[in-house]
């Protein structure tokens, strides 16, 4: 039982995101590896889009890893080697689009869509009418209605 205990949590602890870095494309300096894994955490891979270019296993994917050490290792800062990419892809290309004038509505969309959401349900609270305290007592024909639909009598 203990040996089954074990293997699970080794299992657990091993099965974090795979990466999809190959060995070749390691850099030797570990700093400027270090520096690349975190651009390219940023980046979208294109053809994937659910995933940064350093999860993917994309062809292109692939490309952009290389053209991201390629560019630090000629001497580039971080901020130099995502604008360069930027310049290229667009900022689709980034994983958290930068706030402008552009993407303004892509960010505050959400927030629009709630306060939409509860103006509408505000709205509707207040056309219903208000429920009576308690139900009004039944006059004398809707008894005698009632009476010969459900043929009780008092």
């Amino acid at each position: 039982m203990r040996h089954l205990l074990v293997a699970i949590c080794l299992c657990l602890g091993l099965s974090g995101p795979a990466l999809a870095v190959q060995p070749g494309e390691v850099l030797r300096d570990s700093a400027l590896e270090q520096r690349a894994r975190q651009i390219s955490s940023g980046l979208r891979c294109l053809v994937c889009q659910n995933q940064s270019i350093d999860d993917s296993d994309a062809p292109l994917a692939k490309d952009l890893r290389v053209l991201v050490r390629e560019r630090l290792v000629a001497g580039d800062s971080d901020a130099a080697v995502k604008s360069f990419v930027v310049a290229r892809y667009g900022d689709f290309v980034l994983l958290s689009p930068p706030v402008n004038l552009r993407t303004i509505g892509l960010w505050a969309a959400p927030f629009l869509i709630l306060l939409l959401g509860l103006a509408f349900i505000w709205r509707r609270a207040r056309a219903l009418p208000a429920l009576p305290a308690s139900p009004a007592p039944l006059t004398p024909e809707e008894r005698a209605r009632l009476e010969t639909l459900t043929g009780a009598r008092d």
